[in-house]
């Protein structure tokens, strides 16, 4: 059951959505860049203009499903009540020790509904948690994006079911909990200096910044990543089937793709004439 659908259009923009995150996260990969120091770090110049281009994207996806009859009443109240669960798990662990139970909601969630609707609640989600817990800063675009791809990539995964579909699910948390950390080191990492072994140097080749980068990670937010991959992994194996199964069944109560019919061929009872009372009693 895919409650948010692939169409032309929202693919376009969840594309250019997903094309806009890539660049945010990688250009200084590709693009030599003598940024240094606090300024940098904290994307001062650029966090703002990735705002105004993340914005009207992901407005446009909503456009995009709005005109094409991929979002109706129902999926936007389903949608709203499941971003308030996911703010509210992220603001009972946001990140300490890499302990982010709101992860395995996105993955069940996409596994369930669809990658469509698994990109809109992981950007949502994210957005709440960060009002809720005061996690507002230059890093909330880019957590938007990872959060967004978990929860769509959560959707593509391949239609297996019973046990197979959970095993499946949880070694896909347990990649998704350490590839968010991996991901998400690259906004700053470009910009701060850790020493000649782990840190970016501009103009070098794509190879030994990747090879100082890896190094990076395992020496610092490895730690991290893996217990937030295995506390994923172990809240989908525990709680995943009859979460899925409620949301499954949900799906199927709505009637989420039942079109509605008007029958015309029936014809309208006929009314009967009412007695006349007065003459009744006279």
């Amino acid at each position: 059951m895919k409650l948010i659908r692939f169409m032309p259009r929202s693919t376009i923009a969840l594309l250019v959505a997903s094309a806009v995150g890539v660049l945010a996260f990688a250009w200084p990969l590709f693009l030599q860049t003598s940024q240094a120091g606090e300024s940098a770090i904290g994307h001062t110049t650029d966090a703002p203009w990735l705002f105004v281009l993340l914005l009207p994207l992901l407005v446009g996806v909503i456009l995009a499903e709005l005109s094409e009859s991929g979002i109706d009443a129902k999926v936007i109240s389903l949608l709203g009540m499941l971003a308030a669960i996911g703010a509210a798990l992220r603001a009972l662990g946001p990140g300490t020790a890499g302990l982010e139970p709101g992860f395995f909601l996105l993955v069940l969630a996409g596994r369930a509904f669809g990658a469509g609707f698994g990109f809109v609640l992981g950007a949502v989600s994210l957005l709440g948690g960060a009002m809720i817990s005061g996690g507002v800063g230059p890093w909330m675009p880019f957590q938007m994006f990872a959060c967004a791809w978990i929860g769509c990539l959560a959707g593509l995964l391949p239609r297996v079911g019973g046990r197979l579909e959970l095993m499946v699910l949880a070694a896909y948390s347990l990649v998704a909990g350490v590839a968010y950390g991996v991901i998400m080191n690259l906004w700053f990492w470009p910009y701060a200096t850790f020493g000649s072994d782990f840190s970016y140097v501009p103009g070098d080749e794509l190879a030994e910044n990747l090879h100082r980068y890896l190094l990076f990670v395992v020496a610092t937010s490895l730690g991290w990543d893996i217990p937030r991959g295995i506390l994923c992994a172990m809240l989908v194996l525990v709680l995943g089937r009859p979460i899925l199964n409620a949301f499954r069944r949900t799906a199927r109560k709505a009637a989420f793709e039942a079109p509605v019919v008007f029958d015309t061929a029936t014809e309208p009872a006929p009314v009967r004439d009412l007695p006349d009372l007065g003459r009744t009693r006279g």
